[in-house]
């Protein structure tokens, strides 16, 4: 990775609740509201944009670690949006700020963790057993 990527860096990404995205679509006995693994699914996403545009070649970035409260629920046909800031580097692993808005509060926020990864090698090592 030749460019360098500024603290700051910031990513979004966003989506509409629908069913699949609820508690009721993997469970029929829970409510349906927005489900936690979904929005860290949309968190991640949030974070991969904010360094996706500092990578070269085949260059992607993956998610290393996880650290989030669910603060509120959000039913279907809720606008989230997720937002990420790269709060530090450690020479290996990257840490962004990630929130989760709905149209009336923040739902959900903490911290992930990405590392940036060639996808050809990646790829290769899956072949080869993870090794």
């Amino acid at each position: 990775m030749s460019k360098q990527i500024p603290i700051g860096a910031r990513g979004e990404a966003e989506e509409t609740v629908a069913f699949g995205h609820t508690l009721t679509a993997h469970r029929p006995e829970l409510p349906p509201v927005y489900s936690t693994p979904d929005m860290i699914r949309l968190m991640e996403t949030a974070a991969f944009h904010a360094l996706q545009p500092y990578c070269e070649g085949d260059e992607i970035t993956v998610g290393t670690s996880i650290n989030i409260e669910h603060r509120a629920a959000s039913g279907v046909g809720a606008r989230i949006k997720a937002e990420a800031v790269l709060e530090s580097f450690d020479g290996r692993f990257f840490t962004l700020r990630v929130t989760a808005r709905d149209d009336a509060q923040e739902i959900g926020r903490g911290t992930v963790g990405r590392a940036v990864v060639s996808v050809g090698r990646f790829t290769e090592k899956m072949k080869n057993g993870g090794r």
